[in-house]
């Protein structure tokens, strides 16, 4: 698989600060400052409210896997070589929904429900894109214990 043949993003005026995130790895989503409801994809107005009165905010980069389906067409030359290749639709924990490709895992292991977190292994012309794959379990903390009849 190479991120580096994949179809390039569309910039516009509206999407450019997400596609900068990325390129910083991070993930961020426009939000309705009159409901505080958060919305993708970058839009001129809010979707609540269809005023233009909202601000950039920092996702958490985590989601649930919600729904995919594994392409087996060649819609894109460039991403030949990955057919078969999975389509996801990852429910943020911040509200909306974003598709995107799995990263360190296969259809065969997606379960929906599971939780996932973004990734950005690269992409096209400099791009980063945001792919997801498992959460990953957090380091081990060495645990001192007390001895037995010590106070607390």
């Amino acid at each position: 698989m190479s991120l580096a043949t994949r179809p390039a993003p569309v910039v516009d005026n509206w999407n450019r600060p997400f596609w900068q995130a990325c390129g910083e790895r991070r993930l961020i989503l426009q939000r309705c400052t009159a409901t505080g409801r958060c919305f993708f994809p970058p839009a001129p107005v809010s979707p609540f409210t269809g005023r233009p009165e909202w601000e950039w905010t920092e996702a958490s980069g985590q989601g649930e896997l919600w729904s995919f389906v594994v392409f087996h067409q060649n819609y894109f030359a460039g991403m030949k070589d990955e057919m078969p290749y999975p389509v996801v639709m990852v429910k943020l924990d911040e509200g909306p929904f974003l598709l995107t490709n799995l990263d360190g895992m296969t259809a065969a292991d997606a379960r929906i429900g599971m939780r996932l977190e973004v990734r950005f292994p690269g992409g096209p012309e400099g791009f980063l894109l945001p792919q997801f794959g498992p959460v990953e379990a957090p380091p081990m903390e060495a645990s001192v214990e007390a001895p037995v009849g010590a106070a607390a």
